[in-house]
């Protein structure tokens, strides 16, 4: 049991468990100053103002002075691709020449450049490599993060990929789930038979991979070039019949109708959204599908924004995660991803903070454990540096704002 004292402002305190906010709601942010956090049992078990200090906080074997400093709920990153094999900067490089995202896939880039790599690359390596950028992302405050297959595609890589994000949950102290995104991309074996290659992730590699119990998720890149709305429903409807709720690649390219069936599905969330009208509000609104945007990736390949006031306004939460992945998103920095929110899509702090902790904690299946300083959730928090106001965390961009990380309730 240990106490964290003389908290400058305790950020995000929700006495009671709730899954999400939306539309103008995303604006509240309750906070208590001047504030104490008693952490018992890797749990957040109680909480108050400096001038009611509990009895049983004032008996804490171990105590931190955050006098001057702030503590947040960890981020919840829910959507990356954090296990590969190598980085892609050469194509970054053709990126600033002018080529789009399509025209370097076409030319054996993209998601099938990761797919050779990694199918050259031991399972040891790739967790170690993983390992190393599941730290990195401790370090700036992410707290828990959904992890995604997609670049085996072929059933003994991407099974190898699963078992890896396995290894990362027993070992490390993050919250971490498993998705399957074996519908990544159309592998170079399978040119001009991508009907073929969805029957093969229907027939073998999902049943494999529920069989060892390798994924939480099933995913699909639904969008123009990739994988159609029929084909989708089809690797959806196989994947929940062995308990693999759906997550959905959807409209980053173009109007592609992933967000109607990504909610015609149940879908846990929705994911990229650059291109988001009418019809796809209308139907995320009265949904359980949380709309996730991943401001990285558009910043990192020049494209358009989502509409996130429009949504907003119309009464849709929002989630934001960091896209980490090494083609069009290569950091899992979520801190970026708050200022991003403020600065690109013009998110006020509170909804942005919102975005990042207790909405992406619903798209990634976890709000009821955490997202928020609630008792009896699990203990992922951060303490900050000295900052003047929690304003200051997206507004300063580019520096390290955390000074201590605790998960589960240990100091990291």
């Amino acid at each position: 049991m240990f106490l964290i004292k003389n908290i400058k402002e305790l950020i995000q305190v929700e006495n009671e468990c709730i899954p999400y906010r939306a539309g103008v709601k995303m604006q509240e942010l309750n906070t208590l100053k001047k504030a104490w956090l008693l952490i018992k049992n890797n749990k957040i078990h109680d909480y108050g103002e400096m001038s009611n200090l509990s009895l049983e906080a004032q008996q804490a074997t171990e105590v931190i002075d955050a006098e001057g400093k702030m503590v947040f709920p960890c981020f919840c990153d829910s959507h990356t691709h954090i296990v590969y094999a190598n980085s892609r900067e050469i194509e970054y490089i053709d990126k600033i020449k002018g080529l789009s995202y399509e025209e370097i896939a076409k030319r054996g880039g993209g998601i099938l450049n990761s797919v050779q790599r990694l199918r050259n690359m031991s399972e040891d390596d790739l967790f170690e490599s993983a390992w190393e950028r599941l730290e990195e992302i401790k370090n700036y405050g992410t707290g828990a993060v959904e992890i995604k297959s997609g670049y085996g595609l072929d059933t003994q890589n991407e099974l190898k990929m699963l078992r890896v994000i396995r290894r990362l949950k027993e070992k490390s102290e993050l919250t971490i789930k498993a998705t399957f995104l074996g519908a990544h991309a159309v592998p170079a074996e399978y040119k001009g038979r991508q009907k073929e290659y969805v029957d093969l992730i229907i027939n073998e590699m999902i049943p494999m991979v529920a069989g060892e119990g390798l994924a939480d998720f099933i995913d699909v890149f639904c969008d123009k070039g990739f994988f159609t709305v029929e084909e989708t429903e089809r690797m959806l409807m196989e994947g929940m019949k062995y308990g693999l709720r759906p997550k959905i690649h959807a409209n980053e390219l173009d109007f592609s109708g992933g967000v109607q069936v990504g909610v015609k599905y149940n879908a846990l969330s929705v994911d990229h959204l650059e291109y988001v009208g009418d019809a796809e509000i209308s139907s995320l609104l009265h949904s359980e599908t949380m709309p996730t945007v991943l401001p990285g990736a558009a910043f990192f390949l020049g494209m358009v924004h989502s509409p996130v006031r429009k949504m907003m306004n119309a009464g849709l939460p929002i989630a934001m995660a960091s896209d980490f992945n090494p083609g069009s998103s290569p950091s899992g920095n979520m801190q970026l991803v708050l200022s991003m929110a403020c600065i690109q899509y013009h998110m006020l702090p509170e909804e942005a903070i919102n975005a990042t902790t207790l909405n992406s904690a619903y798209a990634m299946d976890c709000s009821d454990t955490l997202g928020s300083i609630t008792r009896g959730k699990i203990a992922n928090v951060f303490i900050t540096k000295k900052i003047p106001t929690y304003e200051y965390m997206p507004y300063s961009y580019g520096n390290n704002k955390v000074e201590r990380v605790i998960l589960n309730g240990k100091l990291q």
